[in-house]
């Protein structure tokens, strides 16, 4: 096999510029599966190793006010092991260096430190010493978007009352991974911050002595989750309890949930599509291989080599091909891996990252692409071992001429002598040609998909932050207050417009089906909140009835005109059955509205507020966000525009950067297919060409004919590749990872993403056909031309 051995490592000289394509290509593959399923891999580990060690809850649930007695009731419930009660309450901060107002949530913790469900990691500082009712442990990342330093204080309304709160040590949580309010959509660090505070402390400052209005707990080994929440919700009915919901609908736990399987989804998608243009490419290259090796071959078989040893002297070669791939790969895919592993870290609040790439993860990744390649040469390969000896020393038979259809139709003496030739080859040879383009479009079509989930969050950006949000300001109470509140709240510095809103925590059932959330009532007409259909129109808001987000109707399966009940969570907690009326396509979020109005007469009240939306003078903000920092009744201060910065350093950030990756993998994925397609025109018409010049073609036509030719494929190649790439990118919109609760990816393919992809394919056409033009140049006539005999 020595004698096979140097062929091979010839052939690998020979086909360098192809061989190297293709490395590249395979790499992209490897390296994409493996960045991205290693920083899945790790992400996941990282939070199943928080959430055991640090006992995060299975089930949550919040009250009004209960006895501590209660808590020896709840653990009675079967399938309940342990039971944490807690107080927690919302306050408005006043943080030295922050402008406007800040959200904290004060949680109660014991006053000396021990084992507990959804424990503390004390990242810096000490535990509250007993008898300190001002010390607080404060979380991590809010303390650093601020600048904080240990021993500095902060203010805050609690319970009406001003109280300095001094920051004893930062800490995280399994609750907080992804620290975020209740009423927000995505983290602000800045502006929301968790405080652990002592539990006698906190619990007089609110009235809770001796009671508790928060309450976590885990479930027995084979306890049914939905039993003990029915059994934890009847009994807390009558404190008040808001709905016990359990893991996968934790705010926290959710978002890092559906951002993981986004993450899965993409890791599973793109791979393979890389790796089977690597397939198709390796079949395109043996086949020609095969077509200039034929009397080799023969050769071969007549000194004795056997159709297995000859298939193998070739798949030899795709494994070698595959083997460099994945060594580059698998190095690449390792170290973006790790990068992107910590890079996440910003966003998720985790004691440590740990980084893996398993064993069985390379070791799939190189098998997947083997197989791949595999399949990819298996077609030319079994022509090779098919080929009989006495067959393969003649050359292939001749090409059939005639007349192209351009010369039938009298067409031709519009064309020059060289774009005559070029019809006749891309007539003639309409299989290449069919091939060549086929390869081309996909790697248009790669960029089409790298740059489609650009187009989707951009897409989000413009209609949540432009026509849903039209407010400048979103303030929430702390409890409903009357009417009247809107009237003072026009009284505030700046503010010129008031548009109230009321939200009431319901639980919306339909056949089996049920959902726990809020049900929000808006001002009709409403103005700085509008809600929009599919088409991105305006939907008036009816005298009765629901209008339901899109996304929970298909959640709950129901249409307009199905009514739904509706169990109110406060006050009277009525129940009522409603009719839907229409849909509505937010793009983030799940919510259902009403008439502010009608909402108002279900929960058999007069007019009250939950909140509202304000439109100011940014002239006047600095004195309107002091006035609210001394307002006890005012719980939270949110802003559309930092809910957008939140939204463009989140959302738009995580997935920029992934996005980045795949576009540089795609760009590289596009040059090596369109150099490999233009190098293999070459290597099969370098007879045709070298007699060409023979006969009085000057270096220059010679060139016009090859790479005219490939501009025609190209071109021809480009509206394809659209095509797929906007077909690719529909299949990628409809995985669940774009269609979660929290957001919907609107599937956007806009004409720069065409652009782009159509760009990055000239200059790609472009490099390829200065380096063909080059070795037309080195082009040995006398060697080309030598005949086969």
């Amino acid at each position: 096999m020595q004698s096979l051995n140097r062929k091979l490592f010839r052939d690998l000289l020979t086909l360098r510029g192809q061989v190297i394509a293709i490395v590249l290509i395979v790499a992209c593959g490897i390296a994409s599966l493996v960045t991205m399923m290693s920083t899945y891999n790790s992400l996941v580990l990282s939070r199943d190793s928080y959430y055991s060690e640090y006992r995060f809850a299975d089930v949550f649930v919040q009250l009004n006010r209960a006895p501590n007695g209660l808590v020896d009731q709840v653990r009675e419930i079967p399938g309940v092991g342990q039971v944490r009660s807690r107080v927690v309450e919302t306050v408005t901060l006043d943080v030295p260096g922050l402008e406007d107002p800040a959200t904290g949530r004060l949680v109660s913790i014991p006053e000396t430190p021990q084992p507990m469900l959804n424990d503390l990691f004390l990242r810096s500082g000490r535990y509250l010493q007993p008898g300190r009712l001002d010390e607080v442990i404060a979380s991590d990342a809010f303390v650093a978007a601020n600048q904080l330093a240990l021993g500095d204080t902060i203010s805050a309304v609690i319970n009406g009352r001003w109280q300095s709160l001094r920051i004893v040590g930062t800490a995280l949580s399994p609750e907080y991974v992804y620290e975020i309010s209740g009423t927000d959509l995505l983290p602000d660090n800045r502006r929301f911050g968790v405080l652990w505070m002592g539990r006698s402390a906190l619990a007089t400052a609110f009235d809770l002595d001796g009671a508790f209005n928060d309450l976590a707990l885990t479930l027995t080994p084979g306890a049914r989750e939905v039993e003990v929440i029915a059994r934890l919700d009847q009994l807390l009915e009558r404190y008040g309890g808001l709905g016990a919901y359990g893991r996968d609908n934790q705010i926290s736990n959710r978002f890092l949930a559906d951002d993981l399987a986004g993450l899965q989804v993409t890791a599973l998608i793109l791979p393979v599509i890389f790796l089977g243009i690597a397939a198709f490419l390796l079949n395109m290259v043996l086949a020609r291989l095969v077509s200039t090796q034929r009397d080799q071959v023969a050769v071969l078989k007549a000194f004795g080599y056997s159709n297995l040893e000859v298939g193998l002297h070739f798949f030899q070669l795709v494994m070698v091909v595959v083997g460099l791939g994945a060594i580059v790969g698998i190095g690449l895919g390792q170290w973006l891996g790790s990068s992107f592993t910590q890079f996440y870290r910003q966003f998720y609040q985790f004691p440590a990252v740990q980084y893996e790439a398993g064993l069985g993860l390379l070791l799939g990744a190189v098998g997947v692409s083997a197989a791949a390649a595999l399949v990819g040469a298996f077609k030319s390969v079994a022509v090779v071992v098919a080929l009989p000896p006495a067959e393969a020393m003649r050359p292939e038979p001749p090409a059939s001429f005639g007349p192209t259809l351009a010369e039938r139709l009298g067409l031709q003496r519009f064309f020059s002598p060289a774009g005559r030739i070029i019809l006749r080859n891309l007539e003639r040879r309409p299989w290449q040609a069919g091939l060549a383009i086929f390869g081309i479009a996909l790697a248009v079509a790669i960029l089409v998909v790298g740059r489609y989930l650009s187009d989707g969050i951009d897409e989000i950006i413009t209609v949540q932050f432009e026509t849903v949000q039209r407010e400048d300001i979103t303030l929430t109470f702390n409890r409903p207050l009357p009417g009247r509140v809107r009237y003072d709240l026009g009284q505030l510095p700046g503010v010129q417009r008031v548009e109230p809103f009321r939200v009431v925590p319901v639980r919306l059932r339909f056949g089996h089906r049920s959902h726990l959330g809020s049900l929000t009532g808006l001002q009709d007409p409403s103005t700085l909140r509008q809600l929009i259909d599919a088409d991105y129109r305006s939907v008036p808001l009816p005298t009765d009835g629901l209008l339901l987000n899109s996304k929970l109707a298909e959640i709950l399966h129901l249409t307009v005109g199905d009514r739904l009940t509706v169990d109110v969570l406060e006050g009277a907690r009525p129940t009522r059955q409603v009719p839907v009326v229409a849909l509505v396509d937010e793009l983030v979020g799940i919510a259902t509205y009403m008439n502010i109005d009608a909402l108002n007469r279900l929960m058999q009240e007069g007019p009250t507020f939950s909140g509202a939306y304000l439109q100011v003078d940014r002239a006047q903000i600095q004195p309107l966000y002091q006035q609210l920092k001394q307002t006890p009744a005012v719980a939270g201060v949110a802003q559309r525009e930092t809910a957008l910065a939140q939204f463009e350093d989140t959302i738009a950030a995580t997935s920029g950067a992934m996005n980045a990756v795949v576009m540089l993998f795609a760009c590289i994925i596009a040059v090596g297919v369109i150099y490999n397609a233009a190098r293999i025109a070459l290597s099969e018409r370098s007879r045709e060409l070298a007699t060409l010049r023979i006969i009085g073609f000057s270096q220059r036509e010679v060139a016009v004919i090859l790479l005219g030719e490939q501009a025609v494929l190209t071109l021809a190649a480009v509206p394809v590749g659209w095509g797929l790439g906007f077909a690719l990118s529909w299949l990628l919109n409809q995985s669940p990872a774009q269609n979660t609760e929290l957001f919907r990816v609107p599937f956007v393919v806009s004409p720069g993403n065409y652009l782009f992809a159509f760009g990055v394919t000239a200059v790609a056409a472009l490099a390829s056909g200065l380096l063909i033009a080059r070795q037309l140049r080195q082009l040995n006539l006398i060697e080309v031309l030598k005949t086969r005999e």
